[in-house]
């Protein structure tokens, strides 16, 4: 009895209406929140950046033996800058950053053995702001410049964001896992020269 009672009370307009409204509101909350990421987790793998020495490997090939007989060196490995420790804000974050200068002299970021929670938006900043630990993620960096290096490839794992070659890291001295949808930083790490 009682049942058929609600669906004739969504017989009528209003009751259309509120119906209509309910599923509009609750498919923008699930496109929001995106609560499904609580339970996904997405691993990334990336390996460690290299790239060819300036002037090309294989010019050496090309030209004369080298006069002493010695074999061509091997391009030096990536050079640390910098780097740092992530700590916890609005969600537990673990892992370290680390900003390495390539054979090339192009700069990447590089988290490694990232963990955090998945949310919906997230990015990678690297900021001016000090890292401030407490505030569970909300205001723990002030207004100041900071670079977006873009989304978040996956909330666990190891992972490499290029540096834009006019980004001056005198100037930027920390990083943050920031959810650019509801302005909240999930984990940051300072980043202090090697």
């Amino acid at each position: 009895m009682a049942v058929g009672r609600v669906l004739r009370w969504f017989g009528k307009p209003l009751g259309v209406t509120v119906l209509v409204v309910g599923l509009a509101l609750a498919g923008a909350g699930l496109y929001w929140f995106q609560p499904w990421k609580l339970w996904v987790d997405e691993t990334v793998r990336d390996e460690i950046p290299t790239a060819a020495p300036a002037g090309g490997a294989n010019e050496a090939a090309e030209g004369a033996e080298p006069s002493d007989g010695a074999a061509p060196t091997a391009p030096a490995g990536p050079v640390t800058l910098a780097e740092g420790e992530l700590i916890s804000h609005e969600h537990t974050t673990t892992g370290s950053v680390k900003i390495l200068r390539l054979a090339d002299g192009s700069r990447t970021l590089r988290l490694e053995n990232l963990d955090t929670s998945n949310g919906p938006d997230l990015r990678v900043l690297l900021s001016d702001a000090p890292v401030k630990e407490g505030k569970a993620g909300w205001h723990v960096f002030d207004d100041g410049a900071y670079v977006s290096l873009g989304k978040l490839k996956g909330n666990k794992g190891d992972q490499n964001y290029a540096l834009p070659a006019d980004v001056d890291l005198d100037k930027f001295t920390s990083v943050s896992i920031w959810c650019d949808r509801f302005d909240v930083s999930f984990g940051a790490a300072p980043i202090v020269g090697a």
